[in-house]
């Protein structure tokens, strides 16, 4: 199963991640955020990191613009779109795009399913909340394009097994407070996950 380690703040942090094993890093480039980091802090980063890695801006309440010219600044790969869109603002996004599925029930699961998507569980708030989503709405479905997301903890993430996601994303459970990451949980969550 693939990893993104979401909310990176600092070098060190990103390092740790990939000499961990992740397969992504997240930055979040919305404000309100206690993981926010600025697309030019994020630049600093990610110049200095080794190749093959994933790196994914997180959006708020952009515009296509406004994601393609800070993705580009940031030099991010991969733009995660993490508020309600549809595929005309995807398509308008010239830019990579990993669309957000913010799931109250069931049904939502059915939103981009014809493209890579994140689901994760709603809330108020974006990102990092550590609310976790009713696995049993996953059962006997394809989930082959879906990475979950929503609080995964190395304490819980192999309940993942025999799902068939491709890949899980995690923030808050990797924490030693908000913004900087716990080596031990970082390392934990991705040795585990990958054994599923």
């Amino acid at each position: 199963m693939k990893v993104k380690i979401c909310g990176i703040t600092n070098y060190n942090d990103a390092m740790r991640s990939i000499e961990a094993g992740a397969d992504a890093l997240g930055f979040v480039f919305y404000p309100k955020s206690p993981r926010y980091i600025t697309p030019e802090a994020a630049r600093e980063i990610i110049d200095r990191l080794p190749p093959f890695v994933e790196k994914v801006g997180l959006f708020v309440e952009n515009t296509p613009e406004e994601i393609e010219r800070m993705a580009k600044m940031g030099g991010i790969t991969l733009a995660q779109i993490h508020f309600d869109v549809d595929e005309a603002f995807l398509d308008a996004v010239d830019f990579p795009v990993l669309p957000v599925v913010r799931a109250r029930r069931l049904e939502d699961l059915e939103c981009f399913a014809d493209r890579y998507r994140l689901v994760d569980a709603y809330c108020e708030a974006y990102g990092g909340s550590g609310k976790r989503l009713n696995l049993e709405w996953f059962e006997g479905r394809d989930n082959s394009r879906i990475i979950i997301a929503g609080g995964l903890t190395p304490d819980n993430v192999e309940e993942l097994r025999g799902y068939g996601f491709y890949g899980c994303d995690v923030s808050s459970g990797t924490e030693a407070a908000k913004g900087r990451k716990d080596p031990e949980k970082v390392m934990r969550f991705i040795e585990r996950a990958k054994s599923l």
